[in-house]
């Protein structure tokens, strides 16, 4: 590469510059690391999650705009927020909720509608609210996982969501545009979140995946992150899934 290339590719204006990036989800994990990657690409950042504290920890850490603390999966809160937006943003990720397993005949009524309220209707009621506020060319960000693929009486409502989120983003992607809807796909993601699920396994299985994945190593938040933000600057992607997973999906 020439020096006067390297020169120019060291001092490119940052991506994401006067945009603003809402994070439904964005106090931790994967949202947190989406905020600042957007932060260093100098969007302006807005944070939300159910718990104060982690929330305003968040806010300090990346210099967000503003936070709001609410249950994401409440219709008549999340409709609030968004009324209580600045009259226009360009992005919009949706990390809020957590993976559900188990056999499908084990899981009561209840148990099955907060599974599929927080994978399937939230991003849903995000569209809805997304109308008039996302500018056109701006973007809707899913997340959802590639492990619910393989199906297995452990894996449930997982495989379920897994096999419709897709669905689902490619026909928001036709019905909002010229909003753009896409859909993160990701295997184990090393996150407090994982931690959580994982309690004392959780050195064993990041040992594993060292040892399995063709990349060699675990896949981070910051590297969700960085896919994250490639969506929301690339105005020709809408209406797809990006795998990121390291092939894990691949070896088991």
């Amino acid at each position: 590469m020439s020096t006067a290339a390297s020169v120019s590719l060291s001092h490119r204006d940052p991506t994401l510059l006067g945009q603003t990036v809402v994070v439904i989800g964005g106090s931790a994990g994967i949202g947190l690391a989406t905020a600042r990657h957007a932060r260093a690409e100098g969007a302006d950042v807005i944070l939300t999650g159910r718990d104060p504290d982690r929330l305003r920890s968040a806010a300090t850490d990346v210099g967000a705009l503003s936070t709001a603390a609410f249950d994401a999966n409440d219709p008549a809160q999340l409709k609030r927020f968004f009324q209580e937006l600045p009259e226009q943003i360009d992005h919009v990720m949706i990390t809020a909720g957590h993976p559900s397993y188990g056999r499908l005949l084990d899981m009561d009524a209840d148990e099955a509608r907060r599974a599929m309220s927080e994978h399937m209707l939230l991003p849903l009621e995000v569209a809805r609210h997304a109308v008039g506020r996302v500018r056109p060319g701006g973007t809707l960000l899913h997340m959802g996982g590639t492990g619910g693929r393989r199906i297995s009486p452990g894996y449930g409502i997982a495989s379920a969501v897994t096999a419709a989120l897709p669905v689902l983003t490619a026909g928001l992607a036709l019905e909002l545009a010229p909003i753009r809807v896409n859909l993160i796909a990701a295997g184990f993601v090393d996150t407090p979140l994982s931690a959580g699920l994982l309690g004392e396994g959780l050195d064993a299985r990041r040992e594993e995946l060292r040892a399995t994945l063709p990349i060699g190593r675990v896949v981070g938040p910051a590297d969700v992150a960085a896919l994250a933000v490639h969506i929301m600057t690339n105005t020709a992607l809408t209406g797809a899934t990006y795998d990121i997973d390291g092939g894990q999906q691949f070896v088991g």
